[in-house]
């Protein structure tokens, strides 16, 4: 489904993902744009929809009030830097949407909080229940305590999890500019809007590459890789400016602004798109082009036989990446061997597992229930 307005007919469950530079002016945070914004979530919710707010701002907010010249590096000021900003954003938001009549709740994520399967289903119920009640979730990555190893990295990538997360039917990502275009438009007049992506190419991937953020973490490469994620569950996702006045009211009126990126056709379910994008591989299983094909195209369980390399150390139940023979990523999956014993097996038929380790828990080594398909078409 191609047409863009079907999509916003249809949606039920939105999640709205605003940049940093869309809500910060030379002095701090932006406030007119904030009200505009938050109006029209007001406005959609009024009428029905359901709204998840996942906001940036905190760090350049922080770094306004404290009057820092430049985003600190080192990871503890950088920390207590956020620290300072969430608290005069949510402030903010807070005396926004009680002229409305309308709660807000914030809720700051770690990467961690979503690769660990309960803290996963807690912070969906906890969602969901904030919704049921008439409260606005306003969403952040937890900085003052995210390190490398468990921050999502910016809040296009957040904005994603967070809409795979919840099953919205749609995110719109609002930022400093229309959308993608064939150049960076800050610096060359001669840039195109891109109204409509049906595929996310290399050469869609490179365009996004040479179009930098300013204050936030994440440019327009990194609003890619979050519609890669959101299109191959079969959810779009739309680019848009988010200090253009009624932008929020005029998408879901039809207008045809920003962006749009086609959703694949097939649907990834919750428990697949938490395996393919809040997990991180302990290691990676290798495959033939048979056992390739198999997975890619039939759905089929990994069984033993199409295994030709083991790399990494894992346990029983481990996040593994799955690789071709060209060693791109064919997708993730729960293995249900440790790697020792895959080593041991691989190659082999089903058959002769109890033979090889004594013991045979299982035909598959990925059972097709806990494997998710993330590679699609390499086109230029």
């Amino acid at each position: 489904m191609k047409d863009r307005s079907q999509w916003f007919c249809k949606a039920r469950r939105v999640v709205v993902k605003v940049g940093s530079n869309v809500l910060t002016a030379s002095d701090g945070l932006n406030l007119d744009v904030m009200k505009a914004i938050s109006h029209e979530i007001h406005t959609l919710m009024a009428g029905g929809l359901e709204v998840i707010l996942v906001s940036s701002g905190a760090m350049a907010a922080g770094m306004r009030r404290l009057k820092l010249p430049k985003r600190p590096v080192e990871i503890p000021k950088r920390q207590a830097t956020a620290a300072v900003g969430q608290a005069g954003l949510i402030m903010e938001y807070e005396h926004i949407f009680e002229t409305f009549g309308k709660t807000v709740a914030q809720v700051l994520l770690t990467q961690e909080d979503l690769s660990n399967r309960k803290r996963f289903l807690n912070a969906r119920n906890t969602l969901n229940t904030l919704i049921d009640w008439g409260v606005l979730p306003i969403i952040n990555e937890n900085d003052t305590v995210a390190v490398e190893e468990i921050k999502f990295g910016d809040n296009d990538n957040l904005s994603a999890m967070i809409t795979l997360l919840m099953d919205a039917d749609l995110l719109i990502n609002l930022t400093d500019i229309d959308g993608l275009f064939t150049k960076d438009p800050r610096t060359s007049s001669d840039a195109e809007l891109i109204p409509v992506v049906e595929r996310i190419t290399r050469r869609i991937e490179a365009l996004a590459g040479d179009i930098p953020g300013a204050l936030g973490t994440g440019g327009m490469g990194s609003k890619i890789r979050a519609a890669k994620k959101t299109t191959l569950a079969g959810i779009p996702m739309i680019i848009a400016r988010g200090s253009r006045p009624g932008v929020l009211t005029d998408l879901f009126a039809g207008r045809e602004l920003g962006t749009f990126f086609v959703p694949g056709n097939n649907r990834l379910r919750s428990r697949k798109c938490w395996i393919a994008f809040n997990l991180k591989p302990k290691g990676s299983v290798t495959l033939d082009a048979g056992a390739s094909a198999a997975l890619r195209s039939q759905g089929k369980s990994l069984l033993p036989g199409g295994i030709i390399r083991v790399d990494g150390e894992f346990s029983m139940g481990a996040p593994v990446s799955i690789l071709d023979v060209e060693g791109s990523v064919l997708g993730m999956g729960l293995c249900n061997y440790a790697s020792a014993d895959v080593r041991r097996i691989m190659g082999r038929k089903t058959a002769q597992i109890r033979d090889v380790l004594g013991y045979k828990p299982y035909d598959e080594v990925i059972h097709r229930d806990n494997l998710a398909i993330t590679a699609g078409e390499d086109v230029p």
